[in-house]
């Protein structure tokens, strides 16, 4: 029989939309859970509270939480693991806007690593929008040769092994129920979290104060202040992502994926608004070159 054609693309747009904005009004509230707990702690925890909200995903049919080749979702889940470490670590360092245009470089190495890993053309409009990209990229983050920081670099890691896991994702899991990949992430996520507890409890560091101590502080109990931050994390992040999936499911994914770009917009927004975090111009700009980057490679790959 064939498959059903997607037939909804506005309802899909509104969905990813929606859930670009939850994970754009979240995100910003890393930086008040990073002042008491850390981020071992974080994921720990945050995958305990998740994997109840995934397992109600598959019962209501969102399919089977069992994988279908658990090396290639294994992999998969490491490499997403390890981009979400350095993107939630960059969030307790700089603005959300910053640690988003770090992320948000993940199209732009999908495709150099489609083009000298897999040895795949690209093409001049893609070659264009990694230009566009990498550009807007400089205007965000705006390094100083003459005093580089090298946590500038913490999202754009994140954002290579998020290109990393998608790779993996699309050449090795198209099979895989979306319930299946988001139960091994999170599983991957809390058991990564339960292992750096457990380095830090046989060598402890001594952590700064604040959330510039996020990564190096260990288990930290009562976590009152830090549990509603955690929960929000937790509610949020699941209902988005099924959100997020029901969106490709109703769309074209090189329609839809133009719209997850949107974050870039309501995470800066909303800190804006709300915490009073503004941008300068030549950082709007750079938002704009990023979106418009990703929009190139995501109509293109379409």
């Amino acid at each position: 029989m064939q498959a059903e054609t997607p037939s909804a693309p506005i309802a899909a747009a509104v969905l990813m939309v929606a859930a670009m904005a939850i994970i754009g009004i979240i995100d910003n509230y890393v930086i008040r859970l990073a002042e008491t707990i850390g981020l071992w702690q974080f994921h720990f925890t945050r995958a305990v509270l998740m994997l109840p909200l995934v397992a109600l995903m598959s019962v209501l049919g969102l399919g089977s939480m069992r994988p279908r080749n658990l090396g290639w979702v294994g992999l998969r889940s490491l490499f997403l693991t390890v981009a979400m470490l350095f993107y939630f670590s960059a969030l307790s360092l700089m603005s959300i806007a910053e640690a988003l245009a770090g992320l948000f470089t993940s199209p732009i190495f999908v495709l150099l690593i489609a083009a000298f890993g897999l040895r795949q053309r690209i093409g001049p409009w893609r070659i264009v929008a990694v230009m566009t990209g990498f550009a807007g990229i400089l205007l965000v983050l705006q390094p100083d040769p003459a005093t580089f920081d090298a946590t500038i670099l913490v999202p754009v890691a994140g954002g290579f092994f998020y290109a990393l896991g998608a790779v993996v994702t699309r050449a090795k899991c198209a099979q895989e129920s979306t319930a299946a990949l988001l139960a091994a992430m999170v599983t991957m996520l809390g058991l990564t979290g339960l292992a750096g507890l457990g380095w830090l409890a046989l060598f402890p560091a001594t952590p700064a104060d604040g959330a510039a101590g996020f990564v190096t502080r260990g288990w930290v109990w009562p976590m009152t202040d830090a549990l509603p931050w955690v929960t929000m994390q937790a509610v949020g992040s699941a209902t988005a992502v099924f959100m997020l999936i029901k969106a490709y499911q109703l769309g074209e994914p090189s329609y839809v994926s133009v719209f997850e770009f949107s974050v870039m917009i309501f995470g800066p927004l909303f800190a804006w608004v709300v915490f009073g975090i503004g941008l300068g111009p030549l950082q709007i700009a750079g938002i704009g070159l990023i979106v418009v980057a990703g929009a190139i490679i995501a109509l293109r790959s379409g």
